[in-house]
């Protein structure tokens, strides 16, 4: 099989933990693009983060999955792809029923070329938020929720504990409409719940840039280690999970990497498969 593409997370995959690409990881997919392989990042954080920290790789003109798929960019001029934004009553819904849960979300929203990305309710967001928005982040709008119409919402995010959020879960699924929730346990002490339109999740947004392009999901490797990544990884020609990855992923993959994050997994998986040295 002739493998046309690459599928990367980025934390906890192509990202050591100090947030960085390794020297073996921007030498790897540098040779793959060298090769004519498209290389696609596929992540949970917004477009201008995910930007931020795939500088290192710019040369490899990467299309990046934002947001779990909500939204599609080039990284080279920021061309728009394709967006799923998440409906306002539903948004008002998963809202009402938070707060009953004594839990207040972050919004990601499509605001790249206006300045910012985040809106959050709550002032006093180091406490509530629980460092979900980092005090340096200038990026991130307060807004009161219930003024006034918010529009290309991307996702609906409450940062928390896992169990306080699975039953926060169970409630939203009673909800009547379409949505995807994904449920991410791979994230410092904390877990983050995320609500996104049925199409925000990065295999859905994946299937159809593959198809746009002329590209089979059978020749599409992709790697991951969170519960997001699940049925990007399952549905790849081949799907790898990291050594770092949780239980649920390692399970969905088709094998986990010999190397974690810190040691640049990706390059040895990568430099394997396609006998790069």
């Amino acid at each position: 099989m002739k493998y046309k593409m690459v599928v990367l997370d980025l934390d906890g995959t192509l990202l050591n933990d100090e947030k960085l690409i390794s020297d073996k990881n921007a030498y790897i997919l540098n040779e793959l693009h060298k090769r004519g392989i498209h290389i696609v990042i596929a992540t949970g954080r917004n477009y201008y983060m995910a930007k931020t920290l795939t500088d290192r790789i710019k040369s490899v003109a990467p299309v990046i999955l934002a947001n779990n798929g909500a939204v599609v960019r080039r990284y080279v001029n920021d061309e728009f792809i394709e967006s799923n934004y998440l409906d306002f009553s539903l948004f008002e819904s998963i809202y009402e029923l938070g707060l009953k849960h004594n839990l207040n979300p972050v919004i990601h929203v499509d605001e790249y070329h206006e300045g910012y990305d985040l809106i959050y309710e709550c002032e006093n967001y180091e406490e509530v938020y629980l460092g979900y928005i980092k005090k340096d982040y200038r990026r991130a709008k307060h807004k009161e929720f219930k003024a006034d119409k918010i529009n290309n919402i991307l996702s609906v995010c409450y940062f928390n504990d896992y169990q306080k959020l699975i039953e926060f879960k169970k409630d939203i699924e009673k909800l009547p409409g379409e949505y995807n929730i994904i449920l991410n346990q791979n994230i410092s002490n904390w877990s983050l719940l995320e609500v996104l339109n049925i199409k925000g999740c990065k295999w859905c947004a994946l299937k159809k840039y593959t198809e746009s392009i002329g590209i089979n999901a059978s020749q599409v490797i992709s790697i991951g280690d969170d519960n997001n990544d699940i049925e990007l990884i399952k549905n790849s020609g081949i799907g790898i999970a990291m050594k770092n990855a949780t239980d649920k992923l390692k399970s969905a993959a088709d094998y986990t990497s010999r190397f974690n994050n810190n040691e640049s997994g990706v390059y040895h998986e990568f430099s394997e498969i396609f006998e790069i040295i």
